[in-house]
């Protein structure tokens, strides 16, 4: 009888590794914050023992590489801490283990959902030939008792013209840009993860683009110039008090 019950144990244990389910690979998904959206990228890798790890993409952040601090998948469920970030995921996945659905929290929580990526993620773009685009550009948005200079930095790439922002009064820099869209004269930036577009029309002699800035609701003018000179990204700084 003991011989028995010691070959029921191990067959149900057997059953239990194989029907663990595999969850290595890239994962991608949108989390909503706010007006604005971050795209996700989740990496798994499985470790010999059978245990896995993990590291974390915030892709309209320009953050590549977030440790997941730990993983663990237990009856389909993935729970996930990323002390960087101070934030924690907990997600169920599904029978094929193709979809994960669950909370991240971090502050406040919000639903995020990953899905398998298709084909490899690609988190930076190949340069190709500059366009006629290619350089950086400088504008003012004015909203009255608040001024705010913002640099665009657009770049070819082998995937089509690219770009980061900087909001310089603010010490933001590298923002990432989401999508570039350019039709003859007119181009279109989004900023996903502040809720932002920028869409403008392109001068003939292409040394300034004059449009639009809208973000939460809001409209403001914006027009950019090409900047001449990297002094002109500087921060102004307080002139030095003149001794009498």
């Amino acid at each position: 009888m003991r011989n028995v019950l010691l070959f029921a144990t191990l067959a149900a244990s057997m059953a239990s590794v194989a029907h663990t389910q595999d969850i290595a690979g890239d994962w991608q998904g949108t989390l909503k914050a706010g007006p604005g959206e971050l795209r996700l990228v989740l990496h798994i890798t499985k470790n010999n023992d059978g245990s896995f790890k993990a590291s974390m993409d915030s892709v309209d952040q320009g953050a590549n590489g977030i440790p997941v601090s730990s993983i663990s998948l237990k009856n389909s469920k993935l729970s996930l801490e990323v002390e960087a970030v101070k934030g924690s995921y907990e997600g169920k996945v599904d029978a094929s283990a193709t979809a994960i659905t669950g909370q991240w929290t971090q502050g406040q929580s919000a639903p995020l959902d990953f899905h398998r990526a298709i084909g490899p993620v690609k988190n930076e773009h190949k340069p190709a030939k500059p366009s006629d685009m290619d350089g950086d550009w400088l504008g003012t948005l004015d909203a009255g008792t608040v001024k705010l200079r913002i640099a665009f930095h657009i770049v070819n790439s082998e995937d089509g013209l690219t770009a980061t922002m900087d909001s310089l009064d603010q010490d933001v820099k590298g923002l990432p840009v989401t999508a570039v869209t350019r039709d003859g004269t007119s181009i279109k930036m989004e900023l996903k993860q502040i809720g932002g577009v920028f869409e403008g029309k392109i001068s003939q002699d292409l040394a300034s683009i004059e449009g639009t800035w809208s973000q939460a609701g809001n409209a403001l003018p914006l027009t950019l110039k090409r900047v001449k000179s990297v002094a002109e990204l500087e921060r102004p700084r307080p002139q030095n008090p003149v001794k009498l």
